[in-house]
């Protein structure tokens, strides 16, 4: 008999009501509390520590220390919040964002070995809740979002590389769109662009999949020009290539936030 899929694991414990962590394999963490999400860690994408760390607003090794200071009460958001680090909004948002984020690779990443430790908390303490269906109905938004973009995995996991020569003759980015590009060294794949920059692994991920759809990013083996004999024209791209403006975001359970996130993800 085959294990339970992680959807029907979580569903489970929702309709409990349980409080805990469901470990899933090595790829990330589900915490609930009273049957809703107040957290989820995945390795593939940056955590509210990561974030923070990377923006400059704490250490490391500051981070260390109130993990350490928070000890059995789980109350670390709250002495970052006493700490000045952030505020209670900014808290918030961030493990809003963070949440999504790791939700959205976690959930499709096919693992169904999970282990439920009752009663486990996040270091940082409960600060957002999720219902569990709308979750799910959040990452399959996400998941059209990108297809709409660029109906292909085949830049997901690899390093991408900006493209020797334009089809148009200019192109308009904004300033994250930019610093992408710079940032994308044949080395990089999109995960770990999110990771060297600071920034949630989704919308990193997005901004890839847009890029290439406008003839900016590819692999290295695509940017590499054949021999002069065997090389074939580019297809001409008609007017210069704009990035797609995202749609607006469909109602979910999760609320106004995400769609601010949305258009936060955009700029």
């Amino acid at each position: 008999m085959a294990p339970p899929t992680l959807d029907a694991v979580l569903t489970g414990l929702a309709d409990d009501k349980a409080t805990g962590s469901l470990r899933v394999g090595k790829d990330g963490t589900v915490y609930l509390t009273r049957g809703r999400v107040s957290y989820v860690e995945c390795a593939a994408t940056p955590g509210v520590e990561e974030l923070l760390t990377a923006s400059g607003r704490i250490s490391a090794g500051g981070v260390r220390g109130v993990r350490q200071a928070s000890g059995p009460e789980a109350d670390g958001g709250d002495l970052l919040v006493r700490k000045g680090v952030v505020s209670r909004g900014e808290l918030e948002f961030c493990v809003l964002g963070a949440t999504l984020d790791a939700s959205f690779f976690l959930l499709r990443s096919g693992t169904s070995r999970s282990r439920f430790k009752e009663g486990d908390t996040h270091w940082l303490g409960p600060h957002w809740y999720f219902d569990v269906s709308g979750l799910f109905r959040e990452c399959d938004r996400r998941r059209a979002r990108l297809e709409r973009a660029w109906p292909s995995d085949e830049l997901d996991g690899r390093p991408v590389v900006p493209v020797g020569r334009l089809n148009g003759g200019h192109v308009l980015l904004t300033a994250p769109q930019w610093e992408l590009v710079l940032a994308a060294d044949a080395t990089a794949t999109a995960a770990d662009l999110a990771r060297r920059l600071g920034r949630p692994a989704y919308s990193t991920l997005l901004a890839v999949r847009e890029l290439a759809a406008a003839g900016l990013l590819a692999t290295q083996a695509e940017t590499t020009e054949p021999a002069l004999p065997k090389r074939t024209p580019a297809k001409s791209a008609g007017n210069a290539p704009s990035l797609p403006r995202p749609p607006e975001a469909d109602a979910t359970d999760v609320n106004l936030l995400i769609r601010l996130r949305d258009a936060l993800e955009a700029l």
